[in-house]
């Protein structure tokens, strides 16, 4: 099983880089708390699987490539997710067609699995096992498959992904292989052809658009500080329409998004180089060039009585946990940066 693997992940960072073989084309940890991740790939001839359990909340930007369908679903019955703005519990999924791209977000702890398989199988299978032209919606869609399919189709995924995490040499074969992606692919074709696709409205569609945009503005000029007027006017939108879009897809409002993502910047560039004062400056400066309060915090150690008195401050955000630097009495800046992570800085 070229690619199959189960890995554990503590940082956001290198769990982010693991699963961009699934689509993820960026990550942004949105709860508090110690991040820690399980991921479960399996590559079969034509389809790849994964299983992935997540304790923080989170928002992804999830492509999918020119050739693909991509079918999300949730593992458990306490895991939902927002894709597109879609809310997906118990006993649904999403498909999101081939070149897409969409923000799939969650609000607390998720078991969520996936499947990739070729959009020319999945659509040639379907036709002959409805005997009718079989097509799946380009844009992202929520379906509700009867309980029987979707029954089967949980099953036979969590076969594979078990079949890995036990490490077991049973799909190394390949007339196995095959005949475990024959099975999810009608799989996928009854859940879907003989389920209930649940209508999105047009609007959802203009603030999914609205969203993507914004995102991508973002990240082609990653240190440019923009101001919420100038933003508007690039996207040719509102400012309610933008904080609308924002609320939707990416569960906070644009300026919360943008100082969250800056804050998840400046702790993988410090996490990655060292911690002088010069690079951390540097560091300040480019990623909050308007936010004093900020630079101040990146800009020199502080003491540990003033990190208690911010840490009492943040109330249920979460926990804090404080390192000391060899100078008794201070605190490293890295730490300074996973506490700052979870607060908003307007």
């Amino acid at each position: 099983m070229p690619g199959s693997a189960t890995s554990v992940y503590s940082e956001a960072e290198d769990f982010e880089a693991a699963i961009r073989a699934e689509g993820c084309l960026g990550l942004l940890v949105t709860g508090p708390g110690q991040f820690r991740a399980r991921l479960t790939q399996v590559g079969l001839h034509r389809l790849r699987l994964s299983a992935t359990d997540e304790p923080l909340a989170r928002v992804a930007l999830v492509a999918v490539p020119v050739d693909m369908i991509l079918v999300s679903l949730p593992l458990d019955t306490g895991s939902t997710a927002i894709s597109g703005g879609i809310r997906v519990g118990a006993g649904e999924l999403t498909t999101l067609g081939p070149g897409q791209r969409s923000h799939m977000r969650t609000e607390g702890p998720c078991r969520w699995g996936s499947i990739q398989l070729p959009a020319a199988d999945l659509l040639r299978y379907g036709s002959v096992l409805t005997g009718a032209a079989f097509a799946v919606p380009s844009a992202i869609r929520s379906w509700r498959p009867r309980r029987a399919e979707n029954r089967l189709l949980l099953h036979l995924h969590s076969v594979a992904i078990r079949l890995v995490e036990r490490g077991s040499s049973a799909l190394v074969e390949g007339e196995a292989a095959h005949g475990l992606e024959q099975q999810l692919i009608e799989a996928v074709v009854d859940c879907l052809s003989k389920g209930l696709v649940i209508d999105t409205s047009p609007a959802m569609y203009e603030r999914q658009d609205v969203a993507l945009r914004f995102g991508a503005m973002l990240q082609a000029q990653p240190a440019r500080a923009y101001r919420m007027t100038e933003i508007c006017s690039t996207l040719g939108v509102s400012a309610q329409t933008l904080r609308l879009s924002c609320e939707e897809q990416l569960g906070m409002g644009p300026a919360e998004y943008v100082h969250r993502r800056r804050m998840e910047l400046a702790h993988r560039e410090l996490r990655h180089g060292n911690h002088d004062t010069t690079t951390i400056s540097a560091v300040a400066r480019i990623r909050f060039p308007r936010s004093w309060a900020v630079r101040r915090l990146l800009s020199r150690p502080l003491r540990r009585a003033a990190v208690g008195h911010f840490a009492a401050r943040l109330g249920g955000c979460g926990a804090v946990c404080i390192a000391s630097t060899a100078r008794e009495g201070f605190v490293t800046t890295l730490t300074w940066i996973n506490v700052m992570r979870t607060v908003v800085v307007v």
